[in-house]
């Protein structure tokens, strides 16, 4: 193929469609030909096979993206950040991978002959649901979360085997500012330990706990050994359950600690005096939010507190099936404006106490995440296939970079249900949680 043709050529007009007259990054293709910015760049998107621009053209933005890059047809080569970033910084605002860069796609097909068939579906996609968030559908969206394999969790997450943001603050240090040198592990168990403190759970022993989605059992955990709860934990994973189940029981702490296969909107009649929800709340819905903070007001007993520990974003954001994240990594998920969590909260009958806002400590948390997957690179593949670990490498990625910017935030927020004289049992600023 001369010069004159080479796929470069081609592709020179998408790119600019897509990302700019300077793309950032260097590109290569598999006729060897390659598009690089002057000077130094932090790295190389490689298209190996016309079937990339199959999946964009089949699918023009970042579904079709993902897709060649889950498939092995596209690879990023370099630091998956700093790429991320240097993409995301020059790109001007009205240029996109999307609809108005279709039909740049589609020439460079045509010019290509790369047009036909659609290329087949990595395995790992999810199909979209018609109705969301019923029990059904919340089964199967979190089973293709979390139901891929304990010993992928444990090499991505950790000892701590939590997967929420942690938090930073060196005990003797709390209030000060992130501190990033210190371990993963001793992070989540801060965090842990603020959620107990915050609930309350230090003012006498034995007090009742409900972790809904209570993940592989870690605060359960934390909260029986640390503070003598006594602590329910739900999940509708069959896999955190199980895992959740022998880790109690390798702590001897099943006089303390059951781990229930059950969703939360099947506790009835039961009564606790705190409920801690930790990275749950991202599968509710909006359009379940009323319902689910009913269900915990009404499991709470007078004076009981409610701690939520969820994503958010401005104005919300629903993980839609056209989406990359959507089809590949949370089916069905969305992100709650915090204002809205705090007036369904309110609504619900909760006295909102404290909002606690934590984006740089998960923008801290992913980046030891993907510096896990990235150094057990093999294993990872072995244990879940390819497909899956380009995923989450580049879901992950993209989400520190999301938090680190603002477009994501984490927030914490303590709610309280009054007794009929309107005490509520709380302390009169943080300093005196304990």
């Amino acid at each position: 193929m001369g010069n004159e043709a080479s796929v470069a050529d081609a592709f020179r007009p998408l790119l600019r469609a897509a990302l700019g007259p300077a793309p950032a990054i260097a590109f290569e293709f598999w006729d060897g030909s390659s598009i690089k910015p002057d000077g130094d760049y932090p790295g190389t998107m490689r298209l190996r096979s016309k079937e990339a621009l199959g999946h964009l053209v089949w699918a023009p933005g970042e579904l079709g993206l993902g897709r060649a890059f889950v498939s092995g047809t596209v690879d990023l080569d370099g630091n998956i950040f700093q790429m991320l970033r240097a993409l995301q910084s020059t790109a001007p605002r009205d240029a996109r991978l999307g609809v108005g860069a279709a039909w740049h796609a589609l020439g460079a097909a045509r010019q290509l002959g790369a047009l036909g068939r659609r290329p087949e579906l990595p395995p790992e996609e999810a199909r979209p649901q018609r109705q969301l968030h019923t029990r059904r559908t919340d089964a199967a969206a979190i089973s293709h979360h979390y139901d891929v394999g304990n010993d992928f969790y444990r090499l991505v997450l950790g000892p701590s085997m939590t997967y929420s943001c942690a938090r930073f603050v060196a005990p003797e240090d709390r209030g000060g500012a992130p501190n990033p040198s210190l371990t993963l592990q001793d992070a989540q168990r801060e965090k842990h330990d603020l959620i107990c403190r915050k609930l309350g759970l230090a003012q006498q022993p034995g007090m009742r706990l409900l972790d809904v989605g209570c993940g592989w059992g870690s605060m359960a955990l934390h909260a029986a050994s640390t503070y003598g709860a006594q602590v329910v934990g739900v999940t509708i994973s069959r896999e955190q359950a199980e895992l959740a189940r022998q880790r109690v029981a390798a702590a001897g702490m099943s006089g303390q600690v059951e781990i229930r296969l059950s969703d939360y909107r099947d506790l009835r009649g039961e009564r606790f005096d705190a409920i801690s929800s930790i990275g749950m709340f991202e599968h509710v819905g909006t359009k379940r939010a009323a319902e689910y903070f009913r269900t915990l007001r009404a499991l709470l007993r007078p004076e009981g507190r409610l701690l939520n520990h969820a994503i958010s974003s401005v104005g919300g954001s629903t993980m839609t099936s056209r989406g990359f994240v959507g089809r590949y990594v949370f089916p069905d998920g969305e992100l709650v404006d915090v204002g809205e969590v705090l007036l369904a909260m309110e609504r619900a009958g909760f006295e909102v106490r404290d909002v606690e806002a934590l984006r740089e400590h998960y923008a801290l948390t992913l980046r030891q995440w993907v510096a896990n997957l990235e150094d057990g690179w093999e294993q990872a593949v072995a244990l879940v296939g390819e497909g899956r670990a380009r995923i989450w490498r580049i879901y992950m990625a993209a989400s520190a970079l999301g938090f680190e910017d603002g477009g994501l935030g984490l927030h914490q927020v303590l709610g309280v249900v009054p007794d009929p004289e309107g005490a509520t049992g709380m302390p009169a600023n943080r300093r005196l949680w304990g």
